[in-house]
């Protein structure tokens, strides 16, 4: 559909949240009416999600729309669902993701060949997940910590 076609039609749900010194308002429009015409398995939905940010007074900063299929039906996954959904994504790549690629720059890695770079992923995960799970919300800082006293390593897995 073209643009014009969905803004026809007022968005089913919507959140504004500020915070970083911007406001960032998203907007969804849910729809099972294209299910007969769709070819992908299972599909129950279609879903259009816009998102605009602006600064503090007003002034726009970005606008980004993404489309989606759901097997979600309606009955299960509401457009605030959805939309709840949509965001709980950004918070695995932000608490995962961003970590593995900045605190342990894995991005660089010289580890290429075979089985090697799957394995050293799990570890770093793993890494990760300790450290989560001891209440450490600084990755980076954790990891200078237990740098610093490698004695303590072993507390983290109760040993």
């Amino acid at each position: 559909m073209p643009r014009s076609s969905w803004r026809r039609f007022p968005p089913q749900h919507q959140t504004v949240d500020k915070g970083h010194g911007r406001i960032e308002t998203r907007r969804l429009w849910a729809s099972d009416a294209l299910q007969r015409y769709l070819s992908f398995p299972y599909s129950q939905q279609v879903l259009r999600i816009e998102r605009s940010t602006t600064d503090l007074t007003g002034r726009p900063l970005r606008q980004d729309v993404a489309f989606a299929i759901t097997s979600a039906p309606a009955e299960r996954a509401t457009p605030q669902r959805l939309l709840e959904l949509s965001r709980g994504h950004w918070a695995i790549e932000n608490g995962l993701h961003w970590v593995r690629d900045v605190t342990f720059d894995e991005d660089r890695s010289q580890v290429r060949t075979k089985s090697a770079p799957r394995v050293m992923a799990t570890l770093r995960n793993l890494a990760i997940s300790l450290l989560r799970l001891a209440k450490r919300p600084n990755i980076a800082k954790a990891l200078r910590d237990y740098a610093a006293k490698p004695h303590r390593t072993l507390g983290v897995i109760g040993l």
